[in-house]
């Protein structure tokens, strides 16, 4: 129970940092914005813990480059098509492509309620897709775009899921968000300068704020997974697709509706399931 709750706050976490991230008019800058907070505490980390073992850093510079492309997976996602459409595809897609490999390679058993559990919340997660009527082809780019976006969510996760039950946790998580957000951060440095930092306050906050509660989310989740089933925790995490929208709804007066009503039922189901295994 200590590691669903985990999870879930997890979720409501990252739905919360998107939620801030999203009132940030330049999305580069809050990203650098992001990365520049969540850094700083990174760095802070692997002041106290040092070097990693040996044995990590092939876990850590693989999810360093699989973090980074999936950056800009998302970013090309965003580009071809509609959030609306593009993220729950990205999001639900990862669940049952980690359950598959937990399964099959890391020989990691799932109880058949457990399974249940896994499809229902990405098939709610995916079913948000067609809520704005069914995909034409020429959203195809898009589609794919998110649908190999949601592959690199699944391999980060793969990747971190069997680091973290190797190597101490606070260092891998140190020289992981460190080394990713340096990347991030001079990215956008040689691309905008210094001009990232000259935004109003509220913006500024909302981004370094947005850093911090990130780094809480992402670390719940990598303690979650030295204690729990893998596939289990992957498809718990992306449930924050539907706090967002819950958050959207209350804060931003964004439309629930009854179709993601009905996703959400799925999902809270497939949580349920989950919690009975």
């Amino acid at each position: 129970m200590t590691v669903l709750l985990a999870v879930l706050g997890a979720a409501v976490l990252h739905a919360a940092w998107n939620a801030m991230a999203h009132g940030v008019p330049d999305r580069l800058g809050g990203f650098a914005l992001l990365g520049l907070s969540s850094g700083v505490c990174a760095l802070v980390a692997i002041a106290i813990t040092g070097l990693p073992p040996a044995e990590a850093w092939p876990y850590i510079l693989a999810s360093v480059v699989l973090h980074l492309v999936y950056y800009g997976g998302l970013v090309m996602s965003y580009n071809l098509g509609q959030f609306s459409q593009v993220y729950p595809l990205a999001r639900g897609t990862s669940p049952w492509v980690v359950a598959v490999v937990a399964v099959v390679l890391l020989n990691q058993h799932l109880v058949p309620l457990e399974l249940a559990g896994v499809l229902l919340i990405s098939a709610g997660l995916i079913a948000l897709v067609f809520i704005g009527g069914r995909p034409t082809r020429h959203q195809s780019p898009a589609l794919l775009a998110a649908f190999g976006t949601g592959l690199l969510i699944a391999a980060y996760t793969v990747v971190d899921g069997v680091a973290v039950r190797k190597v101490p946790l606070a260092s891998y998580m140190g020289w992981t968000f460190t080394l990713q957000n340096a990347v991030l951060i001079l990215f956008v440095l040689w691309r905008r300068g210094l001009g990232f930092l000259r935004v109003e306050k509220r913006y500024l906050y909302a981004g370094l704020g947005g850093g911090l509660v990130s780094l809480a989310a992402y670390s719940l989740v990598l303690w979650a997974q030295t204690r729990g089933a893998l596939a289990a925790i992957a498809a718990l995490r992306e449930t924050s697709i539907i706090f967002g929208a819950i958050i959207g709804a209350l804060f931003f007066g964004e439309r629930f509706g009854p179709k993601r009503a009905l996703a959400a039922t799925v999902v809270v189901a497939g949580i349920t399931l989950i919690t009975l295994a």
